[in-house]
């Protein structure tokens, strides 16, 4: 597959918050394949020299942004005050790539991705991070209705449970048929422009 030439690359919730566990020694263990392959994602980006917006959420400590979000199976979470509401070590932001805060699900709900999206001249996106049922699902939807191009990397996702990931991208590649590759499929697109 071929990168188109107006994407970005979003990667959501990829946050220290869930990777306390993750060790050099350890770094190899299945549980650790979606971080994996959303550095290989990553990777493919910083060589193309493509967009990389690094989105994060982020609620105050008096929980007053927090909303209807702890009416569900999420607890307390994502801290201004944690030092694990920061990006992850493995996929850290580097220097050039934005970075937006979020107090809701969707990357773009009370941010400014939009107007970063617009001045960047971005048709597709690609997405990657976390969870697929929540936070992927619903930029998903809202990159939908802004008429984004949308590109989920199915194997650099991860959802609450192994039925609400695969329910979840159903759900997506209803919305748009071309909406599913993998981390290979952007691998290859790389591999073929290093032998031309």
């Amino acid at each position: 597959m071929k990168l188109e030439a107006n994407c970005a690359l979003l990667v959501i919730d990829i946050q220290q918050e869930d990777f306390k566990e993750m060790r050099e020694d350890r770094i190899q263990d299945p549980e650790w394949d979606c971080i994996r392959n959303a550095k290989r994602v990553l990777d493919v980006f910083r060589a193309k020299g493509l967009p990389v917006i690094q989105i994060k959420e982020v609620h105050r400590a008096d929980m007053v942004d927090f909303g209807r979000e702890l009416d569900g199976s999420e607890g307390i979470h994502c801290m201004e005050d944690s030092p694990y509401t920061d990006y992850a070590k493995l996929t850290y932001p580097q220097a050039g790539e934005y970075r937006i805060t979020k107090r809701r699900y969707s990357a773009f709900f009370g941010t400014d991705l939009e107007i970063l999206l617009k001045g960047l001249h971005v048709d597709t996106l690609y997405l990657i991070g976390g969870l697929t049922d929540v936070c992927i699902h619903y930029t998903a939807v809202d990159a939908h209705q802004h008429d984004y191009h949308i590109r989920v990397v199915t194997d650099a996702v991860a959802g609450s449970s192994e039925e609400a990931h695969r329910y979840a991208l159903k759900a997506i590649q209803y919305l748009q048929r071309d909406a599913l590759i993998t981390t290979a499929d952007l691998e290859a697109d790389l591999d073929q422009e290093c032998m031309e």
